[in-house]
Formats: C-alpha cells, sequence, structure tokens
C-alpha cells in the first residue's frame, strides 16, 4: 500500500541522506524515484521539499516548453525523464525533461466554456485545473477532467499511461444529484490506499449550490468512497479546494483537508463542518476536526480556511485561512470548536491560500502579498511570526537552500530562509492564476506560465553546476523580454550544503510525525 511503500523510502532516504538519527524514517519524504516530483509539493505530506539539490540557476532557463493549448493551473511533475502538465483545455502533455520538446499529448475530451457555468473566473474553458498525481508503481498519471458531455459539465477521473497518454480506465465522479456546473475539482490529487484522492467545491463566487466533497476514487475505477460537507438538510457550500494544494495524507493513511465555508451562519444552529480542520480515514469517515469559535460569523464573511494542513513533526498542526490568523493545534486531539493551543492574529495583509512549505517547527505559508515564516513550539504551545517576504507570492517549495516561489507579477522568486530577502528572481511570463507553484527533481526547477513550462538548471547535490543543462530552447516570443532586475540580491545561489541542511530537517522533522502518529493508531 501507498502508506507502507512511503515508510519505506524514508527510511532509506534518512539513511543514505543523514545517517542513522535514532529512530525510523519520516512520512514526508519523497514518494517515487530519486529524480521524481509525482504530487503536488513532492510527497504525500505536502511538504514541499526537494531532495538535495546543489544550486538553481535563475540565470538562463535550461528551456521553455512549445505553448501548450490552454492554460496551466497545477503544478508540474516529473517521473522516468518526463515532466507532466495538464491543461483547461483537457488535455495531458508529457514533456522531454532534456529538452522541453513534446513526448506525447493526449486530449481527453471537450472542456466545458466558462459561459455555461453559473460563475467563476476560468476562461475560455473550464478543463483540467486540478494538479495530477502519478502512480509510479503502476506507471500511470492521474487526471479529473470537467468534460462537456450532451451539452452538460461532468467531471471524469481518467487514468493514462505515463509512457504512451494511453487511456487505462475513466471513471465518472460528479457526485449523485450534484449540479455538475457548480462544482470545481480544484485540489490537487494524491494517492491513498489504492485510491485516488482529491477535493471538490464550488466555482468563484460561491454560486448556485454545491457541497464540498472529499472523494476518493479506485486507481482501477469503481464508485468513490464520499465525504461531504455541509450534508444536512437545506445546506450548501464547505468547498474543500485549498488553494489549489493537495489533500494531506499521514503515515497512518489518513486525509487532512481544510475546509471552506458553509451556508450556517448562526452559532445557535448545528456545527456543518464548515471552516475547518477535517481528519478522515482512508474509508472517508471523520476521525477529528477543529473549528474557530468564529466558525459561523466567519461563513457569513467567506472566510475560508484554504491552506493545506501543516503537520509538523512534534505532532501539532498549524492551520490558515481567509480570516489571515493562524491557527496552532494538537494533532492528536483538534478538539472541535474553538479547541486551538494559540493563534497568531492578522498575520498577513492577504487571503493566506494554498500549498505550503515546512522545515522543522517552521511553516512558510502561502500568503499572497508575500510568503511568511511562522515558527511554533510545544512547551509553551506558541507561534511566532518571524518575517514577510517584501514580494508578493504564491504556495512556496524548498531547494538549495532557498524558499521559492512565483509572483503575480510574473516572476519566479528564490528567497532567503532566515530573514525572506530576495536572493534570486527570473522572469517567466504571465501566470494563469492566483497560485502556480513550482516543483524542483531531476535536476531541474520547474516553474508553470500561463500556458507553457519554464525550466531552471537545478543539478543535484554534489553535481557541479558547471555540468547542469544550459542549452536553452527556443525561447517564444511572449517571452523574448529582458526579465525584470534582480531584487533584494544578485542572483547568488545557495550551496549544496545549505540544500542537504533543509531537506535533512524536513526527513528529520518528519520523523517525530511517523512515530506519533503511530502511536496513535469555488475557488481560484
Amino acid at each position: 500500500m501507498v502508506r507502507k511503500a512511503a515508510s519505506l523510502a524514508v527510511a532509506a532516504a534518512v539513511l543514505a541522506a543523514v545517517g542513522w538519527a535514532g529512530g525510523a524514517a519520516a512520512a514526508a519524504s519523497n514518494p517515487g524515484a530519486a529524480g521524481s516530483w509525482v504530487v503536488y509539493h513532492g510527497n504525500p505530506a505536502g511538504t514541499g521539499v526537494a531532495a538535495p539539490v546543489s544550486a538553481v540557476n535563475t540565470g538562463r532557463r535550461a528551456w521553455t516548453s512549445p505553448t501548450l493549448d490552454g492554460q496551466i493551473y497545477g503544478e508540474p511533475l516529473l517521473f522516468a525523464g518526463r515532466v507532466y502538465v495538464a491543461t483547461e483545455n483537457d488535455t495531458v502533455y508529457a514533456l522531454s525533461a532534456a529538452t522541453g520538446a513534446v513526448a506525447w499529448s493526449a486530449h481527453l475530451a471537450s472542456p466545458v466554456p466558462s459561459g455555461n457555468l453559473p460563475c467563476g473566473n476560468i476562461s475560455p474553458t473550464v478543463g483540467i485545473t486540478g494538479t495530477p498525481v502519478i502512480d509510479p508503481s503502476r506507471d500511470e498519471i492521474f487526471v479529473v477532467a470537467d468534460e462537456l458531455v450532451r451539452g452538460a459539465s461532468a467531471h471524469v477521473l481518467a487514468g493514462l499511461s505515463a509512457a504512451t497518454g494511453k487511456t487505462e480506465m475513466t471513471q465518472g465522479v460528479d457526485p449523485p444529484g450534484a449540479d455538475t456546473a457548480a462544482l470545481l475539482q480544484r485540489t490537487g490529487l494524491t494517492l491513498d490506499d489504492g485510491r485516488v484522492v482529491f477535493g471538490m467545491g464550488g466555482n468563484f463566487g460561491d454560486c448556485a449550490s454545491y457541497r464540498g466533497r472529499v472523494m476518493a476514487a479506485p486507481e482501477t475505477g469503481g464508485r468513490p468512497l464520499v465525504f461531504t460537507v455541509d450534508a444536512g438538510p437545506g445546506q450548501s457550500q464547505g468547498a474543500i479546494w485549498m488553494g489549489g494544494a493537495a489533500p494531506v495524507v499521514d503515515a497512518a493513511g489518513h486525509v487532512w483537508v481544510a475546509a471552506g465555508n458553509g451556508s450556517v451562519h448562526s452559532s445557535s444552529e448545528r456545527y456543518d463542518n464548515s471552516d475547518s480542520l477535517l481528519e478522515l480515514s482512508p474509508a472517508m469517515r471523520r476521525l477529528q476536526y477543529f473549528a474557530p469559535s468564529t466558525w459561523a460569523t466567519d461563513d457569513a464573511q467567506d472566510l475560508d480556511m484554504s491552506i493545506a494542513p501543516v503537520l509538523l513533526p512534534d505532532g501539532q498542526v498549524i492551520l490558515a485561512g481567509k480570516s489571515r490568523i493562524v491557527y496552532l493545534l494538537n494533532g492528536a486531539h483538534l478538539g472541535g470548536i474553538g479547541k486551538e493551543q494559540a493563534t497568531l492574529g492578522s498575520a498577513c495583509g492577504e487571503d493566506i491560500d494554498g500549498g505550503i512549505a515546512v522545515s522543522g517547527m517552521t511553516a512558510y505559508l502561502p500568503c499572497a502579498s508575500g510568503v511568511i515564516a511562522v515558527r511554533a513550539t510545544r512547551s509553551p504551545p506558541a507561534l511566532r511570526l518571524l518575517w514577510t517576504a517584501p514580494r508578493q507570492g504564491g504556495p512556496p517549495v524548498l531547494a538549495a537552500g532557498l524558499i521559492w516561489t512565483i509572483g503575480q507579477d510574473g516572476s519566479l522568486y528564490g528567497l532567503a530562509p532566515g530573514s525572506g530577502a530576495v536572493r534570486q528572481r527570473a522572469f517567466i511570463g504571465a501566470v494563469a492564476n492566483h497560485f502556480p507553484t513550482p516543483a524542483v527533481a531531476g535536476g531541474l526547477l520547474l516553474a508553470p506560465a500561463a500556458r507553457d513550462v519554464v525550466a531552471f538548471s537545478a543539478p543535484a547535490a554534489g553535481t557541479p553546476t558547471s555540468a547542469a543543462p544550459s542549452a536553452p530552447a527556443a525561447t517564444p516570443a511572449s517571452h523574448a523580454a529582458s526579465p525584470p532586475p534582480a531584487a533584494g540580491g544578485s542572483g547568488l545561489p545557495a550551496g549544496g550544503i545549505a540544500g542537504i541542511t533543509v531537506a535533512g530537517l524536513a526527513i528529520v522533522g518528519g520523523l517525530g510525525w511517523l512515530l506519533w502518529r503511530r502511536r496513535r493508531i469555488g475557488h481560484n
């Protein structure tokens, strides 16, 4: 099963990368081979930590892909020497990791014209929005496509051969009785216990009637297991969207998600699972939850919980969202309503939406106005804001001793983890959505622009940077303009020691989480 394979893979990674540390493996390792990035933010726990990298060379592109047939909303993936990306035109691409050339493409269906939907901000069509996931053991990539079927919207899970693009499986995943046009599949996909797990929510604007869902569909096809938010009579909303992040899977195979605002606006009414952190079993049964005491007024003001839950190595959990309040929780006992251990108010000036990066007890959170660094302590339980980045950014990842984030200004930023200062900056071109996020694997940093992928050299630790790929593909006219000047630094690359240190912290930190867990057994 996925969780057993992950535990074995991490054990090997700990011994190889940092030596025996007096414990077992962490759950947050890369689930695939060393050169792979097969799930949103790199591993089931969504920690956003790359394998050790010598440096990222943003001074020159390694390559730029051809212009693809639609907008890119998901994170690029890398597996077996190919980069995988999906578009809002319902097309999946496999690109050569060496050159960016198209190895194969598979157009699955006609996407849904945006005018067919009751609201939303994806245009001109809605197709594949969530980041795909790859199962290396099956050599298969999974996507959820919004398809136009007999004039109506239908959400279909498809499994394709990663080698050829051949469709291996399709399965409708619309919940019975749902208004399919009101649903948006926005989260990344992940794997758990032989199932593809993902969230469903509404289109931007929260129009029409929908209910948030967590779906777990068999990889071989078949009826999905479903957990529904706002499931009571007359209830609606409670989107599972998380700024595009995938559901988080811990070492026990439990699924953690954040839920958005629901339709219940009075605390005198029965709680509806909205505005929450939910821990679910692989069978999609609720094990425990947390919601702030302000959940009802938060619902009325559209103040979603909207980041990937941060599973800290000591068993604590960090949660945040549109309220801009950061919550510290006891992962072993979420406690229900109003049982947070500590809070950090007004942590940033914009919404906090999307995937995270975490190293030890420090979490890097995706505030739209600039990534923030928050450190947690256990005794006493507390949160401290370390810094706020000076530039706007999307969901961050950690590689080569820097935090990498993509801004709405079309720039890729490398930030110093101790201060948030800009150390590297490269122009990649306009982005398609509010939550673009890079991936780092196979000697490359991959940054999604609106309709193409830009690659920069990021050789593995111990590889001389001069040996990294350096011959860029022909740059499209849309990228011909000179990049903006570097800000806050001169583009200094981080050394391999820093990269190894960051990866080591994440691995050793995840160790505590695994041991602790074993002791216990719409929006755009």
